[in-house]
């Protein structure tokens, strides 16, 4: 086995991890870009585990994603219900109750919890990807943080290249 890896390899492997950025461009080409190019270079080892961890990688952040949605989702229900009595009473500024108070400001609270988890959720991906690019560059392998293994990895079969030199 060659344990040698090659800047062919360690850019394959970045570009794998920078292809997940397309998803801003194109509906899940952060699932489709790197699936293609690791299908085409998965016989490389290092590629191979790098296409794996940014594939899992992907899956979790969507998985994670639908979790914060489904959670908010029974009260983005009670919400759209309650809208018309909340905006009735907004418009008569003169009956505004405590309770109306109160409902409005729980709804302001949740959706600014779903807002900032799911900014926590876009800043994490950010941070990941690009550390997981740049351990790509220097011949290193990476394991993405909170990462649910989808497709399991096989890291004890590669040697690392800091261990060749």
């Amino acid at each position: 086995m060659d344990t040698t890896i090659t800047e062919t390899q360690k850019n394959t492997s970045v570009f794998i991890h920078l292809s997940t950025f397309l998803k801003y461009f194109f509906p899940f080409a952060n699932f489709i870009a790197p699936l293609l190019i690791w299908s085409f270079n998965k016989e490389k080892s290092f590629v191979d585990n790098h296409g794996k961890q940014a594939i899992n990688f992907q899956l979790s952040v969507l998985l994670y994603t639908i979790l914060i949605g489904l959670i908010c989702l029974p009260f983005a229900i009670i919400f759209a219900a309650d809208i018309f009595t909340i905006l009735e009473t907004l418009d008569n500024a003169h009956s505004l109750s405590i309770g109306t108070i109160k409902n409005i400001a729980g709804y302001i609270t949740l959706f600014g919890l779903a807002v900032l988890l799911l900014t926590a959720l876009f800043i994490f991906e950010i941070y990941a990807v690009v550390n997981a690019a740049i351990h790509a560059s220097q011949g290193k392998l990476y394991n993405y943080p909170f990462t649910i293994s989808f497709i399991k990895t096989n890291q004890k079969s590669i040697i690392n290249h800091e261990h060749t030199r």
